[in-house]
């Protein structure tokens, strides 16, 4: 990816732009300012004047601005494959049989505890170039594939690498409680204690967790056995998140969100009871139509209740080897509209200014005078394209911290 940078004392103009800020589009055409890596003027261009402007360079006109996308649900760090499982099941194999031939999750586990951290960094690495490439300025990398200490914080490590390598900011989430590892198979709780006695407390002292998250569901941990997680987190200053309600309806969005906890997601299975819990604490809705499609579900997350309740609502790719090997967000905004009916305008505001929220981070996935360059431009006449087709190669420009990578 190509980078062209600018002398600090030079501004970036872009002039008739139809601007989408985050939560809506803006009524008028708009000029936009950028220099040192900040929206400096956001303006009408009924308005605009260059004569305050020492030194600038003249960017282009037309199209579509936004909030650079923010993915704030992925699995981007994993070893090996599990095309030869897709294969199968296709085949008419089932999961039963698949799961006994060593495959499924645990097949990820046994891979990705076998692979040094630059191997996995070096297979994670395109993953999050296809997510660049497609907009994305901020993306989240849970672990849960180590379900080990040494190996979650190893997925970790190669997590903050490829954020200190790349132009894109990288949020990293400790997801210790994800699946029960296989030498504990019959003791959940110890694998518990694990995870808030030694894991998170290590995550923690290292700087290598923005956050926690937890498998709420049938097939992982029980509600009390993740608010026990949840718990932990807070205690070593850690936000919490909850993969929650996707199989059936357990009860984890209401207990996180009355914890305070960032988003619940997934959530096909929510009741009222966690809508309004989520509504009371601020909690966002992420919304994962990528699993959905590739799981082939049938359960669709209440959206019409979540909108009532004025519930945020972000969506994401859920990039990962199983249910979601999917690394185009632009496509889950097609999805978020097609599958579960958000509007156009509420699936781009599910991937900037919603997503954002997600992850504790109010500074990215809006347009404002004095917001971080996060942004991009495309070739679009309405904000509605980016999610009406399924076409790459509508990316203009990306700015990340007010530099032009294309």
């Amino acid at each position: 990816m190509s980078s062209e940078t600018t002398t600090p004392s030079t501004s970036l103009v872009w002039r008739d732009m139809t601007v989408f800020d985050g939560l809506e589009t803006l009524p008028e055409s708009m000029a936009v300012v950028v220099s040192d890596g900040h929206i400096r003027q956001l303006t009408p261009m009924s308005r605009f004047d260059t004569s305050d402007l020492d030194q600038y360079h003249d960017m282009g006109s037309g199209g579509v601005m936004t909030p650079g996308l923010v993915d704030c649900h992925t699995h981007l760090v994993f070893g090996g494959s599990r095309a030869d499982e897709y294969e199968a099941r296709l085949e008419g194999v089932s999961y039963e049989e698949i799961a006994r031939r060593g495959g499924g999750i645990l097949s990820t586990v046994n891979a990705t505890r076998e692979a040094r951290e630059d191997e996995l960094y070096a297979a994670a690495r395109p993953r999050l170039e296809a997510l660049m490439a497609d907009g994305v300025t901020c993306v989240e990398i849970k672990s849960g594939y180590g379900l080990d200490v040494d190996n979650e914080l190893k997925m970790l490590r190669v997590a903050r690498r490829l954020g200190a390598d790349l132009p894109v900011r990288v949020v990293t989430t400790l997801l210790g409680a994800h699946a029960l590892p296989p030498e504990y198979r019959d003791d959940s709780d110890g694998y518990i204690d694990l995870v808030c006695d030694e894991m998170i407390p290590r995550a923690a002292a290292e700087g290598l967790a923005d956050a926690v998250d937890v498998f709420c569901e049938k097939i992982a941990f029980s509600v009390a056995q993740c608010e026990r997680v949840f718990h932990a987190a807070i205690k070593h200053g850690l936000p919490i998140k909850a993969h929650a309600e996707q199989l059936s309806n357990l009860g984890g969005t209401a207990m996180a969100a009355e914890l305070g906890a960032l988003s619940a997601d997934h959530i096909e299975y929510l009741d009222q009871h966690g809508i309004n819990a989520m509504r009371k604490s601020g909690s966002v809705a992420v919304i994962l139509p990528g699993a959905f499609l590739t799981l082939r579900e049938t359960q669709k997350p209440p959206i019409a209740e979540l909108r009532a309740a004025g519930v945020p609502m972000a969506v994401a790719t859920d990039a990962n080897p199983g249910s979601s090997p999917l690394f185009m967000p632009t496509l889950m905004l097609n999805l978020a509209c097609t599958l579960f009916q958000l509007t156009p305008r509420e699936a781009l505001s599910g991937m900037t200014a919603h997503a954002a929220s997600a992850l504790g981070m109010k500074e990215v996935g809006r347009l404002y005078e004095g917001a971080p360059a996060d942004l991009c431009v495309w070739d679009i006449t309405t904000p509605a394209e980016l999610a009406y087709a399924v076409q790459p190669g509508r990316l203009r420009q990306r700015l990340f911290k007010g530099d032009v990578n294309s």
